[in-house]
């Protein structure tokens, strides 16, 4: 037995490994394709560009390992299957369940480890990840002066290069708008040629410019208006210093994404829960308390007439109340009692808003807390139906089982993504959403267990015609 399980391990774990990261590589190429034109272009070095991927990778398995679960399954019986292994196995009298036990076993391993990496390190990759990604999509792009064309990426200036020569640092025809006061084109440079290069700590971009001139209008005399002041000196040399610190890449504190619900565990997400459920019994104490102070207008007036009535005035609440008062004062209070009725009425809009928001991130972190558990059991649940269905189809390598297993995670996913909608929007409890997917396939898992060890013709074509002839036979009988 320790060979046959030593053998059964060895052909599951080698397509298991080739099949995740072969699905990783997918949702990879897929990040890049979506974010290519936030990469592109900026001048990013390669190690900020592996880190963005590996942070991303790791975001990716929660996806990729249930896919590479079901499909190494499917493979691995697939192929005992294929090449009679499983009818030598089975005629030694071992069953299909003693076959099964160390994967089993394994995928239990797997699952309690799921649960670990969603718990703590999915929360920490989804930080650095998007700490990251919002760096770069924030990074200007890389400093790239055509020749022709207004450069406006420098701080405080535009720069115009007439031509720029084959080495890439002659320049001619320049021109340069300083528009670091922050007044308009009162500021220009015009030179015949020069030089551009930057720093060796790419911190400074230097023009060294040739026979120009500076046009500088006086904006700061209190007369300007009237006498336009105006300064123009020449040059035969002239260096000029651009600041390009823009152009580095800054790196935001992480502690600005911390309190987004996909960078916390489970105590943090309950923590946070509590706190939002503590705020909304807050926010509708309040709200009571000002509903109830608010209709108390009638109180609130002094007047002789409401002297004149009884101690017990709520007596005298019906519609013929207004009638005690005169009629500037029924006029007065009526415009009380709608002013009452619009702040109130605005003032529930803008509680049903806050509350609406309040509830939906609290659906939100209650759908992170469920999905920790749900991946896991999603990983163990697929398990129970790709191997059965190895057994039963008898084929490997990447062809039917990759067909199957691509149908039943879409399955998967589908179900999740619908679940998951209808949780967040309160369209069903979140529980029951969340868990909507794994309740669906564990039946399908165990229905495909049972047949596979009791050696039934699932996928016999011959015997589901006899099937449906059977009962096409009793319909006509009756």
């Amino acid at each position: 037995m320790k060979k046959l399980y030593t053998l059964i391990l060895k052909s599951y774990i080698g397509p298991l490994i080739f099949t995740f990261f072969i699905a990783l590589f997918v949702l990879l190429m897929q990040f890049l394709w979506k974010y290519v034109d936030d990469l592109v272009g900026k001048g990013l070095e390669w190690y900020i560009i592996a880190e963005l991927l590996f942070y991303a990778s790791a975001t990716f398995v929660p996806m990729a390992l249930p896919l590479a679960i079901l499909l190494s399954s499917i493979m691995t019986f697939g192929n005992l299957g294929e090449n009679y292994e499983l009818v030598a196995v089975k005629s030694a009298g071992i069953s299909l369940r003693k076959i099964m036990m160390p994967l089993i076993i394994m995928s239990i391993i797997i699952s309690i480890a799921t649960f670990y990496f969603s718990n703590n390190i999915l929360p920490v990759a989804n930080l650095k990840m998007a700490t990251l990604l919002f760096d770069v999509r924030e990074q200007k792009p890389a400093l790239n002066i055509t020749e022709g064309i207004f450069y406006k990426d420098i701080d405080g200036f535009v720069i115009k290069i007439g031509d720029k020569g084959k080495d890439g640092k002659t320049i001619r025809n320049v021109l340069i708008y300083d528009h670091t006061n922050m007044a308009g084109n009162n500021n220009l440079t015009i030179a015949e040629s020069g030089t551009m290069e930057v720093t060796p700590d790419k911190r400074y971009l230097l023009f060294t410019l040739n026979n120009g001139c500076n046009y500088v209008e006086k904006t700061n005399n209190p007369s300007h208006s009237y006498t336009r002041p105006f300064q123009r000196t020449r040059f035969k040399l002239e260096q000029r210093r651009f600041d390009l610190s823009a152009f580095a890449l800054k790196r935001t504190n992480e502690e600005f994404f911390k309190d987004n619900y996909k960078m916390m565990n489970l105590w943090q997400l309950k923590a946070d829960q509590d706190t939002l459920r503590a705020e909304l019994k807050r926010d509708l104490k309040i709200y009571r308390n000002y509903t109830f102070n608010s209709f108390k207008f009638v109180l609130a007036y002094n007047s002789d007439s409401l002297k004149n009535l009884q101690n017990d005035f709520l007596i005298n609440l019906n519609e013929d109340f207004i009638s005690n008062f005169k009629t500037e004062e029924q006029i007065v209070i009526i415009e009380n009692a709608i002013n009452n009725v619009r702040n109130n009425e605005a003032y529930l809009s803008n509680y049903l808003s806050n509350s609406y928001e309040t509830d939906r991130a609290i659906r939100r972190r209650e759908v992170e807390w469920h999905r920790k558990f749900t991946l896991s059991i999603a990983c163990f649940i697929l398990f129970f139906i790709g191997a059965p269905l190895g057994a039963i189809i008898r084929k490997g390598g990447l062809g039917l089982p990759l067909v199957i297993s691509v149908l039943f995670f879409i399955l998967f996913y589908v179900l999740s993504i619908l679940g998951e909608k209808f949780a967040k929007e309160g369209v069903i409890e979140v529980w029951a959403g969340m868990w909507l997917a794994p309740a669906i396939l564990l039946p399908i898992g165990i229905f495909l267990t049972a047949k596979a060890i009791a050696d039934s013709p699932v996928f016999d074509i011959d015997a589901w015609k006899r099937i449906f002839s059977f009962l096409i036979f009793k319909f006509k009988k009756r």
